[in-house]
């Protein structure tokens, strides 16, 4: 009973310090830390301003990695949180290898690989690419797990395009590639995550155990791929991404594949910061275009932001789990998150 109560207790407190943006207890990090961010050329002042703008929103943890070190560590940043569409960029990543090797051909069809659904893909539709599943433009117009209200409002109708033409933002594609990844690898995306990204990155609060694949039956055959992951892993893989895919002398992801997942590879319409790579944000509006902005970026206010002019990394985190997110009434709009990294730059000294 004491220690039920404990629990009872113990959360609430846990989610109003989260939501206020004070720092709350959590292990040690093998992070490399600057003793202030006047160390690191930053102003602290404007950064305490930058501090009271992240606790006006719903933000529950805040980091910036600047040249491979950390210069501030706000809210739980060791807490691990649904990454929500951020699955997405990292799968991207994993593609790399498989790509490269020959493995895996952008050029093959969803006829060529076997791909199936329910209801049956037309013969137009089974003409889509990797490449157009990688840039979700594969014209395929099926029902999907994990989508959102406004997904399932705007999905095109069926064969209104063709493959490769037309940009919309589709789980069914990005939850296929997840089993062509495992059906052309001869692996499984979350054991390989494990041993190839999570183990060398040395990642602090990963476990398999936060990974799903979440079955939708009624709405697809092919699953989501749920990760959990803390703000201070999810750092990780944006260093790895800034330093070109090397991390302790090792190339983990090759820099080529990077350069072309983070270049633009299909235009947005409607959007007009951000156009679409391999399953990465790439920003295509001043002053973020000549910063070299590209994203990672999940529901309610989740993302990596890599500013290679900047040699930093900004990881924000929305905690969207049931338990916690009824306290906050919506996540962090674009915008609110994009301010935010903007006042965070502006403390930067000359």
């Amino acid at each position: 009973m004491t220690l039920l109560f404990g629990v009872i207790i113990f959360i609430p407190l846990f989610i109003y310090l989260n939501v206020t943006g004070t720092t709350i207890f959590q292990s040690p990090t093998t992070w490399e830390e600057y003793e202030s961010p006047e160390e690191a050329g930053w102003d602290e002042e404007k950064l305490q301003e930058a501090r009271a703008y992240y606790n006006s929103l719903n933000s529950t943890a805040g980091m910036v990695i600047y040249k491979g070190k950390v210069l501030f560590q706000w809210g739980d940043t060791a807490g691990t949180t649904n990454a929500h569409s951020i699955r997405k960029s990292i799968l991207s990543g994993m593609y790399g290898e498989y790509v490269e090797n020959g493995t895996v051909d952008l050029d093959e069809t969803l006829a060529d690989l076997g791909i199936i659904d329910f209801p049956p893909l037309t013969s137009s539709e089974g003409q889509a690419q990797i490449r157009h599943l990688l840039t979700s433009k594969s014209g395929v117009y099926l029902r999907a797990g994990e989508e959102s209200w406004n997904m399932r409002r705007q999905r095109p109708n069926r064969e209104s395009h063709q493959p490769g033409t037309y940009f919309y933002y589709n789980n069914w594609d990005f939850n296929v590639l997840g089993t062509i990844y495992n059906n052309e690898s001869g692996s499984d995306l979350f054991e390989d995550f494990n041993t190839k990204l999570a183990e060398p990155l040395e990642m602090e609060d990963f476990s398999l155990a936060h990974t799903e694949y979440k079955e939708e039956p009624s709405r697809s055959v092919h699953p989501s791929y749920l990760f959990k992951l803390s703000a201070r892993d999810m750092a990780r893989i944006g260093q790895l991404y800034l330093q070109k895919g090397e991390w302790n002398g090792e190339q983990i992801i090759s820099s080529d594949w990077i350069e072309r997942s983070t270049s633009v590879q299909a235009p947005v319409p409607g959007n007009s910061i951000y156009d679409y790579g391999y399953m990465w944000w790439v920003a295509v509006e001043e002053p973020w275009k000549s910063l070299g902005l590209y994203s990672a970026v999940g529901r309610y206010g989740q993302s990596i932001d890599i500013v290679p002019e900047k040699d930093l990394v900004f990881v924000h985190r929305v905690n969207s789990n049931r338990l916690t997110f009824r306290f906050l009434p919506r996540g962090v709009t674009q915008s609110q998150r994009l301010h935010l990294l903007e006042l965070i730059l502006e403390a930067k000294k000359d």
